[in-house]
């Protein structure tokens, strides 16, 4: 009977406390039926609340149950009571206008970091929209045909940029270049295959909606075979070239790259922006303390005279993808988790963003281990998980990749933030020659630079996961960013490529035996800073005690 209780209250979207001692005393259709009509619900009925439910004179009461169940907690290892008692106050009684003032103001500054003195709060404006986050039909079966719009769709966008480059006006389908009595030809395709012959020349297969093509790469000429060696399947790519019967010889090859005279923009006033990644919360491997070193920083409450000041002005903190460790990600993950519920990792998350300074505006994105499908490109999150961050205003969940807008005004267009976690990177990183002779995984920056070429996150079908969506391609670098931040393999990298600030993030947890057995080493407990003002780069470093 017990057990038919407690299954009764996860269907209903709540647990049964422990210290219930006997659950079928109580009457669960009695405290569903009380709570339904309430935004917010507790995530566990203790047998405090159930004696609020049964006596309660307070029509509606808003409460912020992850803090609740952290002061419960509290109360219960003895850390600290008053708080725990002042929300037991808050929803039980009918009490005075003052007092209930008293108690909001009580709840409302739970925990809430105070600044060292002579630091000043600096009131310069910010700003924060969302160009792209993507809210596509997660839910509908891909059929085949699904799958050739998606490519098609990619094609065209991409076409389109090449058919800007002046080599390239003259370009014509594959199924006319046999008909056609021009030996030099210029034409736009994708690399279906790529092959070596047995003197070392490249021969790529070239296709386009019409037909299908060789084209030849020889070793004689070394800067454009070098070029067309880091050319990998599903690149789509302009080229010159001379026919020769049914093969065409390569002159010169084109990438949908980004235009050389970009102008670098920069803020009129100083003000900060912070990039960090895979936090892993829920993970034995966490480190506690650095991160928590970090979060005082951004407080105001660690660090030297000069970091605090700096601190004082930062505006922007973004998070680039696993958030937690998730649950059931690998094999044996569970042996190197602390916590193995998927909604305490993200409580324990709202614990530390909670004591982030309300005026710095906190952009997140899921990654591989977040409680969202693998597949790219990732929804920002379902419904249950985002109402554990419901009470943050200051927090913005996205999608993964997106594309945001930062510190916009009246005088200034601000800057486009591209996010990506950046689960392909380890395929380019192994599969283009020049990234792999060059530290592989540990030059995040030659493979953002490589996908920013491409004006794509993963143009290869079998870099990553994805799900194809038929009316766009989400994964397509369409705007060109200010900033292209990614995370996922655990190093700091910067670079700037033609007006780009590229920024591949650190991670908050030591070696793990899975990184171990992958041969993964971390470089942790850094964080990325950037002046808008002058976009200089800074790295902190939180594993030193002092940064």
């Amino acid at each position: 009977m017990e057990k038919d209780i407690i299954k009764e209250g996860i269907k209903n979207g709540f647990l049964i406390s422990p210290d219930i001692e006997n659950p079928k005393d109580i009457n669960i259709e009695e405290i569903y039926t009380k709570l339904r009509d309430y935004d917010e619900k507790p995530f566990v009925i203790n047998k405090d609340i159930v004696n609020i439910i049964k006596q309660s004179k307070i029509k509606k009461f808003d409460i912020n149950w992850v803090d609740f169940d952290k002061s419960k907690i509290d109360y219960e290892k003895g850390r600290e009571r008053k708080i725990y008692n002042t929300f037991l106050d808050l929803i039980s009684y009918d009490v005075s206008e003052e007092k209930r003032e008293k108690i909001d103001h009580i709840v409302t500054n739970i925990k809430k970091p105070t600044r060292d003195k002579g630091i000043e709060e600096d009131n310069t404006t910010s700003s924060f929209m969302i160009l792209n986050s993507y809210k596509g039909d997660i839910e509908k079966k891909r059929e085949i045909q699904d799958f050739v719009k998606y490519y098609r769709n990619r094609y065209e966008f991409i076409r389109k940029i090449l058919l800007d480059r002046i080599d390239l006006q003259n370009t014509v389908s594959i199924n006319k270049i046999k008909s056609s009595n021009e030996k030099n030809i210029s034409l736009i395709g994708y690399v279906a295959e790529k092959n070596y012959t047995k003197n070392g020349n490249i021969i790529l297969n070239l296709e386009d909606n019409t037909g299908t093509i060789k084209i030849i790469a020889t070793k004689t000429k070394k800067e454009l075979y070098e070029k067309v060696n880091n050319v990998v399947l599903d690149d789509i790519i302009g080229i010159n070239g001379v026919l020769s019967k049914d093969v065409i010889f390569v002159k010169n090859i084109h990438l949908p790259d980004m235009h050389c005279d970009v102008k670098m923009k920069k803020a009129e006033n100083e003000c900060y922006a912070v990039f960090i990644s895979d936090v892993h919360i829920g993970i034995k491997n966490f480190l506690v303390n650095e991160f928590d070193n970090f979060i005082q920083w951004l407080s105001g409450n660690f660090g030297n005279d000069e970091q605090k000041k700096i601190a004082s002005k930062i505006k922007y903190l973004f998070i680039v993808g696993d958030l937690v460790d998730g649950v059931g990600v690998y094999p044996g993950q569970e042996e190197e988790l602390i916590l193995k519920d998927i909604y305490k990792q993200y409580r324990e998350l709202y614990y530390y963003l909670s004591k982030i300074p309300k005026y710095i505006n906190i952009i997140m994105c899921p990654g591989n281990h977040d409680a969202v499908r693998v597949a790219e490109p990732q929804p920002a999150f379902n419904e249950r998980i985002k109402r554990i961050f419901s009470g943050l205003e200051n927090v913005k969940i996205v999608s993964n990749p997106s594309l945001l807008n930062i510190h916009s005004s009246k005088d200034f267009e601000g800057f486009n933030v591209l996010m990506y976690h950046g689960f392909s990177f380890p395929y380019y990183s192994e599969n283009v020659e020049d990234i792999r002779l060059k530290g592989g995984l540990d030059r995040a920056d030659l493979i953002m630079k490589f996908l920013l070429q491409r004006r794509h996150l993963s143009p290869t079908h079998n870099s990553n996961q994805y799900i194809p969506d038929i009316n766009e391609d989400p994964l397509i670098i369409e705007k060109v960013p200010d900033f292209f931040v990614t995370g996922h393999i655990h190093k700091v990298s910067t670079l700037n490529y033609r007006g780009v600030t590229c920024l591949n993030c650190s991670c908050w947890l030591s070696q793990t035996k899975d990184q171990e057995r992958r041969g993964i080493v971390p470089d942790p407990a850094k964080a990325i800073l950037v002046n808008l003002n002058t976009r200089a780069i800074k790295i902190m470093n939180f594993m030193k005690d002092d940064v």
